[in-house]
């Protein structure tokens, strides 16, 4: 092969017009909707807050049809399709369910849930009711990753025997980010450790045997951990820098790495074992305007039927959270409404 694949990523303003409900008003929210409106058809007929003068005002700010002052009211609107959940995480499971039992469709924002159980119950109501769910972990919908999916099917890496990935931000411990925040199951894991995790999940299966240790943060969460996984994978995530944030998929035949950030848009480089000239996919880099991804493959999923997207199936959704659930244990992290003492997911051996 002499060049790298290019990506299979259908054109975004080609999927289906579906009208959009979003529970919550945060930085997702607004980056979410900016980057649907500019690159698809879908449209915004309703967002709702726990304050209706908030809702409004962020409703009028992006020409949204509806502000509501609940949540209940959204989800009964007859002119929602589907439902973006972009709430806080420890409200997920609520406004996912919330959602389901009034028969919209649902895209919930990373993570699914707080734990695999939350995540398990999400999937089994949705499929109950027949209605499409799905993650919106947005890397796995970028263009960059459709040529990393088509990579590693080719076998043009052999055997794969190693993942590598790092994600770090620094947050300012008096910067009062919900981040820094223990009621509402804040550190890295949650936010920035489901990236690393969920590739190494994705790129060598669920983790039978996990270790994992973290340090704690001076605003009264976790604030680092590493983790290593079945020996094959490497991950890391911290609050207290700004880290490299590079993921590396290594092979008999060859690497493949994912330059920083990792689960952003960005290039793909394959290096063949032994050395040889590079082959490079290159991707702008525009952040959190390919946001837009998600909500065309979901748009185009709704369409066709599909109760969830091949390219992040609940399945995996909840495998990555099963690993979350045994590194907590490792590092006694427990989030809101969990029992300290109560068993999550897989036990390391």
């Amino acid at each position: 092969m002499t060049t790298l694949p290019a990506p299979r990523t259908p054109d975004p303003m080609a999927a289906p017009a579906l009208n959009w409900g979003v529970l919550g008003t945060g930085w997702i929210a607004e980056r979410f909707i900016g980057s649907a409106q500019r690159h698809t058809r879908q449209r915004f007929t309703a967002v709702a807050s726990r304050d209706a003068a908030r809702a409004e005002e962020f409703a009028a700010r992006h020409g949204i049809t509806r502000g509501y002052g609940s949540y209940e009211e959204l989800v009964a609107a007859a002119d929602v399709d589907v439902v973006y959940v972009a709430t806080e995480h420890t409200a997920h499971l609520a406004c996912a369910r919330l959602a389901l039992e009034a028969g919209k469709h649902v895209l919930v924002e990373k993570p699914l849930g707080l734990n695999a159980a939350q995540g398990a119950e999400i999937t089994e109501l949705a499929a109950s009711r027949g209605l499409f769910c799905a993650e919106a972990l947005w890397t796995f919908f970028l263009p960059r990753f459709d040529v990393v999916r088509q990579v590693l099917a080719s076998g043009m890496l052999g055997e794969v025997k190693s993942v590598l990935a790092d994600l770090g931000e620094y947050f300012d411990p008096a910067g009062g980010h919900r981040i820094l925040r223990a009621d509402l199951a804040g550190g890295p894991l949650l936010d920035l450790g489901t990236y690393p995790l969920s590739l190494a999940t994705w790129v060598l299966g669920p983790a039978e045997n996990v270790q994992a240790s973290g340090q704690a943060h001076p605003a009264g969460v976790n604030g680092q951990i590493g983790a290593v996984l079945d020996g094959r994978a490497v991950v890391h995530t911290t609050l207290f820098s700004d880290t490299p944030s590079t993921a590396v998929i290594a092979g008999t035949e060859g690497t493949l790495q994912l330059p920083g950030p990792f689960h952003q848009p960005g290039d793909v480089v394959f290096s063949p074992a032994g050395g040889g000239p590079p082959l490079t996919y290159t991707e702008p880099r525009t952040g959190h305007d390919g946001l837009h991804f998600e909500a065309a493959e979901a748009a185009r999923c709704i369409r066709d039927g599909l109760l969830g997207t091949p390219l992040r199936p609940l399945t995996d959704s909840v495998a990555t959270l099963r690993v979350m659930d045994e590194i907590r244990r490792q590092c006694g992290i427990v989030f809101p409404g969990e029992q300290p003492d109560r068993p999550r997911g897989r036990t390391a051996t």
